[in-house]
């Protein structure tokens, strides 16, 4: 085991000096014992040594810790998974009726609500934060049909923290340290970001336009982002709450699949995604905030959960990487890597055109015989006030199978690419995890 870790250390130092990454942590748990091995410095202009306590921004794991309180409330019966948001925030609406009436908590658990998912919205740091964020979904309009199609959905978490609010009677943050950090000893686990202030902490990274790199700010989330994305915590501490879901009866009920999203090996529990790699289930959430890009896996039947944590904008360089290598040198799991199709240019062709959300679009065109991808970012983190992320260099895409492509270079290569089709058959969205609606000559 030593020398494998020995491997794993040279593995991480050589990726991240490859990519550039300031920062990093990443920790294995099984059978029993812990391994956290810390990389890098917490800030190019400050820099101190990372190490195994250092406080990261770990973003959308958040949400699985907001299912699990919502499924603590059902077991104290306060709580239907099948109930409608307006048996609980009779106020609650999105901009199609029909829909703000039917969606129901399930929904928001598997990102299967339909609206469009990011709405960033600093609304203070008062108590009525969530209310705040609730009532501007108003203006949320619907991408796809209630339940049909997954799509990643942040704003559906924030929904489901103002529930968590309106049922337990108490603020998210408390209740999160009462029901969860607390009774799991996350003692270097917070919300606010004052409080890792206090301590050692990464701040996150980006590239500038010269190609410098630099400190990603602000570094503050606001309040209504909780639920969705503010954790702030260790790696020796999401490997605690790993250990929790692997052992937990009603921590179980969240990896029961419940919507396929490709297949039958790839599907969304609640909050939780889903994945068969040589025939073994693994769980996994990933996070991303402003310059910090995080992963946690956990294998139950293996007895067997990895973290890792990075403080740079495209942490995914890192943390995919290193999730391979943990699955196949560690528990021999290597699924095969996707094989491009031949594909003739027609086939290509039908799927060019510009697939539009309202924080960014994609644009898919054929470059001679290369099918190419372009996303154009407008609108920013954790505002949508803010300056829109720089846009990424155009990506190939390959076809792998029908309707599914793969980038095969630059910053999101061996991401995944969808196309999603209507009951007609006539193509109606792109999704990169996310939906974009395909748009007519017209529009």
């Amino acid at each position: 085991m030593d020398t494998l870790f020995t491997q794993l250390e040279a593995f991480i130092t050589e990726t991240m000096e490859r990519h550039r990454i300031p920062g990093a942590v990443v920790g294995v748990w099984q059978d029993g014992e812990m391994q956290v091995l810390p990389f890098g410095v917490t800030s190019v202009e400050n820099p101190l040594p990372v190490t195994a306590e250092t406080l990261f921004q770990v973003g959308s794991i958040t949400k699985t810790f907001t299912a699990l309180l919502m499924m603590q409330l059902v077991e104290q019966g306060k709580l239907d998974l099948d109930a409608t948001v307006q048996s609980y925030l009779p106020a609650f609406r999105v901009a199609d009726e029909t829909i703000s009436a039917h969606v129901t908590i399930r929904h928001l658990l598997t990102h299967t609500a339909g609206w469009v998912g990011d709405l960033f919205e600093d609304t203070g740091e008062g108590d009525d934060a969530l209310p705040r964020y609730v009532a501007l979904m108003a203006e949320l309009e619907q991408l796809a049909p209630l339940g049909e199609v997954y799509s990643y959905n942040n704003a559906s978490f924030y929904l489901a923290g103002a529930v968590v609010e309106a049922v337990n009677g108490r603020f998210y943050q408390n209740t999160l340290h009462e029901q969860i950090l607390q009774p799991l000893g996350m003692s270097r686990s917070y919300l606010k970001s004052w409080d890792a202030m206090t301590r050692r902490f990464a701040v996150g990274h980006q590239m500038d336009a010269e190609g410098n790199v630099e400190v990603a700010r602000p570094y503050h989330l606001p309040r209504a982002v909780h639920p969705v994305g503010g954790l702030i915590t260790t790696v020796p501490d999401l490997l605690r709450y790993a250990q929790f879901q692997m052992k937990d009866a009603l921590a179980q009920q969240l990896h029961v699949p419940q919507v396929q999203i490709w297949g039958e090996g790839e599907a969304v529990g609640l909050s939780w995604f889903i994945d068969d790699v040589d025939g073994v289930r693994v769980l996994s959430h990933g996070g991303g905030v402003k310059g910090q890009v995080s992963r946690l896996f956990i294998v139950p039947e293996r007895n067997f959960a990895a973290a890792i944590v990075t403080n740079w904008e495209d942490g995914g360089l890192l943390t995919h990487p290193t999730e391979r290598w943990l699955l196949r040198e560690l528990l021999g799991l290597d699924a095969p890597e996707p094989q491009t199709v031949a594909a003739k240019t027609a086939v290509l062709a039908e799927y060019t055109g510009l697939y539009k959300r309202p924080f960014a679009d994609i644009a898919l065109y054929m470059d001679d015989e290369q099918l190419m991808m372009q996303l154009h970012n407008k609108q920013g983190f954790p505002s949508r006030n803010d300056p829109p992320s720089p846009n990424p260099p155009p990506a190939p895409l390959a076809l792998i199978e029908t309707d599914r492509l793969i980038v095969t270079d630059g910053v999101m290569k061996n991401g995944r690419v969808d196309i999603i089709r209507r009951k007609d058959g006539s193509i109606g969205w792109l999704r990169d995890g996310r939906l974009h609606r395909k748009t007519a000559v017209s529009d």
